[in-house]
Order: C-alpha cells, then structure tokens, then sequence
C-alpha cells in the first residue's frame, strides 16, 4: 500500500489474488509431487514454507512511492496480472487433467516445473528494472522572459499565503504560535478527517470503521463457512471426489480477488463510486449462492461454488483499499489486521458453532456415524448465511452513502490525490 498508494486497488487485487490461487498450487503439490501423502504435505508445510518466507523477508523493503501515474508502473501491473490470470488457468486445467486421467510421474513433474516458472515470472520486473533503469525526464528550461520572471517571484513570494488557502483559521494560528515559541490555551492539534492518517484508537471509535469491519464480516465469515466445510457440502449431494470441486473455488476465488481490485480501481478513478459498492453486488449475488446451496438442485452445485469463490475473492480485495482509503497509510497495519479477524470470527460462529452443530445434529438422526449425506445436512445453515448477508447489504448501502463524500474529494482528479500525510 505504502509503495503504491496512488494504485491501491490494483495492488490488493494482485496480492489477494495469489492467496486465492495458493490453494490450487497446494493442490497441485500435494497430488503432483507428493503423491497424495498426507505426512509430506505437511512436513512440506511444516519447513518449506518458513524457510521460503524467511529468505524472502530480506527483498521487501519500503521504496518511494510515485507522487503521479507513471506509464511503465501500469505496464508492470498489467503484466503481473496477465500472468496471474494465465497461471489460473493453467492450475484449473492440469488438476482436471489429474483428476480426469492416470498421468505418470513424468508428466506430474513437468506441470509442476511449469508452475514453478509462473510463479517466478514476476521476477523478471525487478530484472528488467535494474538492467534498464527509466531515466528521470529532463525538463527543459524555458527562455521566456516572462516565466524567468514569474519563477523569480515565486521564489521570493513567502508561503504563508498558499498555505492560508488549504489550512483553516486554527492551523494557522497553531503554526504561527509555534513558530513563536508559544502556547496558545486551549488551542489543540485538530483530529484527521476520513482520507488522512489516523492512529487506531483515532479509528475505532469511527462508525465508518465499524460498519466496515461488519460488512467485511458477514460476507466473508459467511463464505469462509462453505470454505471449510466444502468437502462435506459435496459428498452431502453425492459427490465422491471434490478435488476438482476445490480448486474451482480456488481459481473463482483468485479470479473475485483480483477482478475486484481492478474493477472497483477503474470505477473510483472513472466515476468516483466508493470501493463498498462492490462488496454490495457481491453479498447480492451471495444471497442467492446460499438459497442454490440450501435447495440442492442438479446441477447447480459447480455454477454455485463458482460464483462463490468469486464474491468470496472480491470482499478481499475491496477492504484493503478501502480502509487504507478512510483513514490512510500511516497505521495501516494495526488496522487492517483488526479488520481480518472477521475471517476467523466467522468461521468460528458460522462454520464451527452454526454449521457443525447443524451437520452432527442430522449425522446423528441418519444413524451415519460421523457422516451426513442429503441436501438437509446444511440447508438450514445456508439459510441463515443467506439472511446474514441481506444484513451486510444493508449495512453496506450505508456505509458506501456515507463514504461517497471522500471519494469524491479523493478522486475528483481522475487519480487518486495523494495527501501528504499518506507519505509518513
């Protein structure tokens, strides 16, 4: 966020959207690679992944964040995003070839590298960029006597003018006071409006805050439920193998991460619509995933967990910005952390306490043992998830009505303006 403050939107997207995809590379792995072996998946898991992170923690670092739109860093995004896309689908296809045909460890291999190569493709950017670094534009000095007038006057012309047209009568005296070495009773440092830095405890007690953290709740503590318990929804309508199940949420995931960041991008830079609009849509669509899921009609098994990992993924990449949007960059982290815990929050009352009390209640009338086959297995629980995020809708029509206010100022450029207090 902080490297790229004027490209938010597209930047959560791209993030999000790996997260989205990591599921399908797992999968890929663990079937691939590992030959379905529980053990080495998580000995994989256990080691692999930490010695990754921690070899990968020294190339991150913070850089100076371009104060206008810079043609080559949108070549980059797009770049990225092509590739993530192509990546995508490639995982969509090899774990329906591996689902669908007996392939020998040579061919499982092969996928496996040509993933590897994906996932390091992004790497040619900070390549590139150092190969051939973009040289900084040279202004040509102008012969105009005029200008040359005009610029001598400028340097002579003292600030306190121009700053008189962007701070109001109190900032003013509090600057003056300071520059005197005084202390003016009862004159104190004003608190930040929505799209400058607040500090948490600034932020907390913000109903923006919340109401976004309750919107982001619901729709994701809601989806995070079919999540978990994916594997279970299948075999409850009949289905013997959901691996190709899982990855197409997986992949419809990505795609609603990534997807969201970009469009709700373009619509805040076209038509200054606040990101929250987008969480929205996607809690709409939600309410009828659930009333499909509830109802177990043939056939709409795929098409609903499609269209869930896609208002899944976009409830992600919409957040980020947002909230990095309403109360800036400065404390960004404590904040946005507070806001994830709507994941677990939710998998907690919707998954573990709603929907395991639910399953293990009709597991128990089918004398099944630990297992539950028909639609009743969670139809009531779907019902409920479906009420939940009528709720995040409504709550979300408030929010984005009191938001389009910040919006409009943010954006009124065409680009997002860049507030000096961002730059902390």
């Amino acid at each position: 966020m902080r490297n790229f403050p004027i490209s938010r939107g597209t930047v959560a997207g791209i993030l999000k959207g790996y997260i989205g995809l990591s599921a399908a590379v797992y999968t890929e792995i663990y079937t691939g690679v590992l030959h379905n072996s529980s053990a080495k998946l998580l000995l994989f898991l256990t080691l692999g992944l930490p010695t990754i992170c921690l070899m990968m923690m020294f190339f991150v670092r913070p850089c100076t964040p371009a104060s206008e739109e810079d043609s080559s860093e949108r070549g980059h995004f797009l770049f990225t995003q092509i590739l993530s896309v192509t990546l995508g689908v490639y995982l969509l296809l090899t774990t329906i070839l591996n689902d669908t045909l007996s392939l020998n460890d040579s061919i499982s291999y092969a996928f496996f590298g040509v993933m590897i190569l994906f996932l390091l493709a992004p790497l040619g950017i900070p390549i590139k960029m150092t190969l051939y670094p973009t040289k900084p534009k040279r202004i040509e000095p102008s012969s105009s006597h005029e200008e040359l007038s005009q610029l001598d006057q400028g340097k002579t012309e003292p600030l306190l003018g121009s700053l008189q047209e962007t701070l109001d009568e109190n900032d003013v005296d509090i600057l003056l006071a300071e520059g005197e070495g005084a202390v003016i009773p009862g004159k104190k440092k004003r608190k930040p409006k929505r799209g400058e830095d607040f500090n948490f405890k600034q932020a907390v007690v913000k109903a923006d805050f919340w109401l976004l953290f309750m919107v982001y709740f619901l729709g994701v503590g809601s989806g995070v439920t079919v999540l978990n318990n994916l594997a279970q929804v299948g075999i409850a309508v009949g289905e013997d193998d959901t691996t190709l199940l899982l990855c197409l949420l997986s992949f419809c995931n990505f795609a609603g991460r990534l997807g969201g960041g970009v469009v709700s991008e373009y619509f805040v830079r076209l038509r200054m619509l606040p990101r929250t609009i987008w969480m929205i849509f996607a809690q709409l669509i939600m309410i009828f995933v659930y009333l499909l899921y509830a109802s177990a009609l043939d056939g709409t098994l795929y098409a609903s967990t499609a269209l869930l990992g896609i208002c899944y993924g976009v409830q992600y990449s919409v957040m980020v910005p947002t909230a990095s949007e309403l109360f800036g960059l400065k404390h960004f982290g404590k904040i946005y952390n507070f806001m994830i815990l709507g994941n677990p929050i939710g998998a907690l009352l919707f998954s573990g306490l709603l929907a395991g009390y639910v399953y293990d209640k009709e597991a128990a009338k089918q004398h099944s043992g630990s297992f539950c086959y028909g639609p009743e297995c969670f139809r009531l629980t779907f019902l409920v998830l479906s009420g939940v995020n009528v709720i995040g809708c409504a709550l979300g029509i408030i929010l984005t009505v009191r938001i389009r206010p910040v919006y409009q100022m943010l954006y009124s450029s065409g680009s997002f303006k860049l507030l000096r207090t961002s730059l902390h």
